[in-house]
């Protein structure tokens, strides 16, 4: 099982999950995520231990955004696109995809990791500079990795079990 589908399973993405979340206003508004997340844990500075409060809201939004919109009315566009292709990235282990679709996304993963780690660093200590680069490199990495996803998709619709989410 890859680590992407154990994280789908935390997520509780299922079939009818999975394609709530191609909706493309689950896709771009997950970008809130990240610093709802920020903002709330850099809170205990004025809010002290009152800080749990958006702490619990910015984690209860990270998780339910893929589940909350309907289910878009196509899925012919770029965000829903890359959603497909994270399902079929998931899925990698069991449905083989491409060879010059093997690496770049886990480069980009890194980097957008590399970010994470920055943005850890800052809300921790407090310093808006590391912020700035680990949201940049968070968000770059994030963002060409759907892209990636996009073309992954786009290479593996013709086979049955995915050219079905297209409509």
């Amino acid at each position: 099982m890859t680590v992407e589908r154990k994280i789908s399973s935390i997520f509780k993405l299922d079939e009818e999950n999975w394609m709530k979340h191609a909706n493309p206003w689950s896709v771009w508004t997950r970008n809130t995520a990240l610093p709802a997340l920020v903002i709330a844990f850099w809170s205990r500075v004025w809010l002290d231990w009152w800080a749990l409060i958006p702490i619990i809201l910015a984690i209860f939004w990270t998780y339910i955004n893929p589940r909350i919109f309907d289910k878009p009315k196509s899925t012919d566009n770029w965000a829903s696109k890359s959603v497909l292709g994270e399902r079929v990235w998931s899925n990698r282990d069991k449905i083989k995809i491409p060879h010059h679709h093997t690496k770049a996304p886990n480069i980009l993963n890194l980097v957008a990791g590399i970010g994470a780690l920055f943005v850890i660093w800052s809300v921790y200590s407090l310093e808006i500079w590391p912020l700035l680069v680990g949201f940049a490199l968070v968000y770059c990495g994030k963002l060409w990795f759907l892209d990636r996803m996009v073309w992954l998709y786009e290479d593996m619709k013709n086979v049955p079990e995915y050219g079905k989410w297209l409509y």
